[in-house]
């Protein structure tokens, strides 16, 4: 038995693929999102979810370590790691396009890599979705953010186990109790599949050595004995979601409605400002720019929206003085404010409200 807990419809079946046209953006698929919690697990998914829809290959863009602030937070990750897996060989699964693999590399880690997505050429990434038949095993596994890709958590943690034998796991994934207490709606999508909370890995592993909360609480993350893994077990928490999460899309629309004459740009082209400027689109409100520093994003286009994306140089030679820029992520605030000589007004979605 499931609890339904929010409805979605006609989302990016992956938000963080761009394109070289707006018509190829615009044609792509779209799929719905059905949250719900499950009575015996207390895990939450998306019941809508059909994994063969997706495909990470080389146009998938998610890299966030073009910024300074997320590279502190790698930092902090690998002081995590140093408490545990210090002179350990080690496997990134869904290493991603290398780069905190390579950073871990250049500080003296033994570490392999997995994913479908790289591009590079290192014989120490292996570019295939991971499975126990490649025969990769090491003293420790790092997994962030791909368990809320996964269609069967449990089953995929239990084939990592499986295939390693034994040792401890790094995983992190985005906080769901970050997502309700900040009303983000823009946060759920339909890539992600699995939205949890840090105490759904207390009850799916018996021996939890290290948790808590990263970069702002949005990242949650445990190391925990991959020899204890069981079915989530014991009591959880119903989720309760605000009457204001699920029409906080249309507050946003008719906040900006009522200011027809501002300009407005979208500061952030990855997963949050892909469903924020979607919605806004839908609900007719234009958006002049959509602004991202990743390189390999600028003058692509946003997936169904067909919105394109531009440099923050672009944005610094057309958005006037004193206009309005609606910044995904909290987090990267003051870095915004710094590279754009703080010429605009800066709003950020998941902590503050429309005026």
């Amino acid at each position: 038995m499931v609890h339904e807990l929010y409805r979605a419809s006609d989302l990016p079946v992956m938000q963080n693929r761009t394109f070289a046209t707006a018509e190829l953006a615009r044609s792509c698929g779209a799929a719905d999102v059905v949250l719900v919690q499950d009575e015996a697990t207390g895990l939450v998914y998306n019941r809508a979810f059909d994994a063969s829809k997706l495909v990470y290959d080389a146009d998938y863009q998610n890299e966030q370590a073009h910024s300074l602030h997320f590279h502190r937070h790698l930092e902090e990750v690998e002081g995590v790691l140093a408490r545990f897996f210090a002179n350990r060989s080690l496997v990134e699964v869904g290493c991603g396009k290398g780069y905190f693999l390579e950073m871990l590399r250049d500080r003296g880690y033994s570490v392999t890599g997995v994913d479908p997505s790289y591009e590079g050429q290192s014989d120490l990434v292996v570019c295939a979705p991971f499975s126990r038949e490649l025969n990769i095993r090491a003293d420790g596994v790092i997994l962030r953010h791909v368990l809320e890709h996964i269609h069967d958590p449990c089953a995929f943690l239990r084939e990592i186990a499986e295939a390693n034998g034994q040792g401890l796991i790094y995983i992190e994934v985005p906080c769901f109790d970050w997502i309700i207490d900040h009303q983000a709606w823009f946060d759920v999508f339909y890539e992600h599949v699995n939205y949890f909370r840090l105490d759904d890995f207390r009850r799916m592993f018996g021996s939890v050595l290290e948790s808590g909360r990263l970069f702002g609480g949005q990242y949650l993350y445990v190391v925990a004995d991959l020899a204890t893994l069981r079915v989530p077990a014991g009591d959880f928490a119903p989720v309760r979601l605000p009457p204001a999460f699920e029409a906080g899309a249309e507050i946003a629309a008719q906040a900006l409605r009522a200011q027809p004459q501002r300009r407005v740009a979208i500061w952030g082209a990855s997963s949050k400002g892909v469903i924020y400027s979607l919605f806004l689109q839908r609900a007719g409100v234009p958006i002049d720019h959509v602004i991202d520093i990743n390189p390999d994003k600028q003058g692509r286009f946003l997936p169904l929206s067909g919105m394109k994306v531009s440099s923050p140089e672009e944005l610094m030679e057309t958005h006037p003085e004193g206009a309005l820029i609606l910044v995904m992520n909290s987090n990267y605030l003051s870095e915004i404010r710094h590279m754009t000589a703080d010429r605009y007004s800066y709003l950020a979605v998941d902590g503050d409200r429309h005026p």
